[in-house]
């Protein structure tokens, strides 16, 4: 068992004959008489639905262990992307709703973590920064003031602003989660 003032994102847990992922979680120490109380926000397993609940600090949650494998993108059709265990070249599918909106950033050959519990995926991992090359986007102006932004698209076809002076072809670095420019990418050595 795990006191909830113990839980940390990342972790999964039994609670009334469901399983979560904890989201994020804030623990907040009561004063005097008062107990403590964690406010988490937590992922069904089974629905994908997301749930913000208060637990009492004492409160004792039944843990559910996550296994993290890397594993290889392969390729994806219209609701499934599909992986490769690298060790035992046994594939798997993984919905959509269990990727979310990062799933435009997969390309074949990745390799990423894959979170899974007794057994059933239940997320991708992918890094808070990747490269990306730009597909198209209107010609750089120079000399203009440092905070307009133009639309670019990038080679998956995702759609973000970057600066006026970033043009097609150049390799920027974005931010995952949100799908923004964060600069332009070093050229390798």
């Amino acid at each position: 068992m795990v006191i909830a003032s113990q839980l940390r994102p990342g972790m999964a847990i039994r609670y009334e004959g469901n399983q979560y992922k904890i989201i994020s979680c804030e623990n907040h120490p009561g004063q005097g008489k008062m107990g403590g109380v964690v406010h988490a926000r937590l992922r069904n397993l089974s629905t994908g639905a997301l749930w913000e609940h208060s637990f009492r600090s004492e409160l004792k949650l039944e843990p559910v262990p996550v296994e993290k494998q890397g594993m290889d993108f392969l390729y994806s059709d219209a609701d499934q992307s599909y992986f490769m265990n690298p060790e035992n070249f046994e594939q798997i599918g993984i919905g959509d709703s269990v990727i979310g909106p990062a799933r435009r950033f997969l390309q074949p050959g990745m390799r990423l973590p894959v979170e899974s519990v007794e057994g059933r995926p239940i997320s991708v991992i992918f890094p808070d920064i990747m490269e990306m090359r730009v597909a198209d986007t209107a010609p750089p102006v120079h000399g203009q003031q440092d905070s307009t932004w133009k639309k670019a698209r990038l080679e998956n076809d995702v759609e973000l602003l970057v600066p006026q002076f970033i043009k097609s072809g150049d390799l920027i670095r974005v931010e995952v989660e949100s799908i923004r420019y964060v600069d332009r990418a070093k050229p390798a050595k």
